[in-house]
């Protein structure tokens, strides 16, 4: 698909995604009026409010509140200080939002147009490449967004922690319903264009890319990822003045999960659970398998795309059937079901990206589908 066929659903989706954060975020006053809790209960309410506020556009009053009690003034002029500050950071988030969304749908449309038995494909490329857009559009508008609680200088790096990874399920059912408005609108898009087939690639070279792949994310699922390897991590990196205490973030960047031996938990739960993850990896192989002949061209930029999006869509599939077997939602409310979905991204953004390159690499190398071989 040419750019100027695949930049109208790609500019939709930014639209369509963009709109629906902030009506999100405009919802989150709604959970604080009195008939909330007769409609959900107090903890779902409050999970809610956990999901929403991270894209709500106006500056909460109880930030404001604390920044000035924090300052021993009610000074008006502070307040709208800070108050500026939070809708600057909201204005960056929203623009950067649907700035990487659409970069990234562009590439994914043109590269995977949603014709030719591509259309799954591309559905669920857009749907992960939603809470990735999320994820980087939150962490640029950060700084600002810490600067706007009044203590941006204390402990920086923790607190750019938990705005990362704040926000993150709301944004994966947005993204659902922009991923297919989107491919909706890329089907018309592509009417009437010859769309190259699906390219045959050799069946061991394609193996071979998907294996050192997936062996790249199981870097983080299998060896960062265990307990005292987390731990080490967590600990050993103490860092100085305002790069001090990394440790949060630096887990978020480079873990995609957490087990530990089964000592402490019944055998069956333990590999249940470890099934999850072993499903992260089998969807990460499947996928890279799949994508060199998905692609009307095989770049190092569209595999690497690729590759994020196949992470996430495997922490997804993990996270659905964590939903699947938790059996929290009798204590917590249905919605706390949805709590831990989305998480992960940061990470999937390093190893997902480390492996689409490492298995291009391998394509290259071992002969399979390149660059030069693969028809525009």
């Amino acid at each position: 698909m040419t750019y100027r066929r695949a930049v109208i659903p790609a500019l939709v989706g930014g639209l369509l995604i963009t709109l629906l954060l902030w009506w999100a975020g405009a919802s989150a006053q709604a959970l604080q009026l009195r008939g909330s809790t007769s409609v959900f209960d107090i903890d779902s309410v409050n999970e809610l409010r956990r999901w929403l506020t991270p894209w709500a556009y106006d500056s909460p009053t109880a930030s404001v509140s604390d920044v000035a009690a924090d300052a021993g003034t009610a000074s008006v002029s502070g307040a709208t200080q800070y108050s500026g500050l939070y809708s600057t950071a909201m204005q960056i988030r929203f623009v950067a939002l649907f700035a990487f969304f659409v970069a990234g749908a562009l590439l994914l449309v043109r590269r995977i147009p949603p014709a030719r038995g591509r259309t799954p494909a591309t559905l669920l490329a857009l749907w992960a490449w939603g809470p990735v857009a999320a994820t980087l559009a939150v962490t640029v508008s950060a700084p600002w967004f810490i600067a706007s609680r009044g203590h941006g200088s204390y402990r920086v790096l923790p607190q750019l922690a938990g705005v990362i990874e704040s926000g993150a399920p709301v944004s994966v059912f947005a993204a659902l319903l922009t991923a297919l408005l989107t491919v909706l609108i890329g089907r018309i898009a592509a009417k009437g264009e010859e769309t190259p087939p699906r390219a045959s690639v050799p069946a061991p070279a394609a193996r071979l890319a998907a294996s050192v792949g997936t062996a790249v994310v199981a870097v983080s699922l299998v060896i960062l990822s265990y307990q005292s390897v987390a731990a080490w991590i967590q600990t050993s990196f103490s860092g100085a003045g305002l790069f001090s205490e990394p440790g949060d973030l630096l887990r978020q960047w480079l873990l995609l999960g957490v087990w530990t031996s089964p000592s402490s938990t019944p055998f069956g739960d333990w590999l249940l659970y470890r099934a999850a993850d072993a499903l992260v990896l089998a969807v990460v192989w499947w996928s890279l398998r799949l994508l060199p002949g998905l692609l009307t061209r095989t770049t190092a930029p569209a595999m690497t795309l690729g590759a994020v999006c196949a992470t996430v869509l495997g922490l997804l599939s993990s996270q659905i059937l964590h939903m699947a077997i938790d059996g929290t939602a009798a204590v917590w409310g249905p919605v706390h079901l949805f709590s831990n979905l989305g998480q992960g991204v940061p990470a999937a953004l390093t190893f997902g990206g480390t492996a689409g390159l490492v298995a291009f690499a391998t394509l290259r190398l071992t002969g399979g589908r390149g660059t030069d071989a693969a028809p525009r």
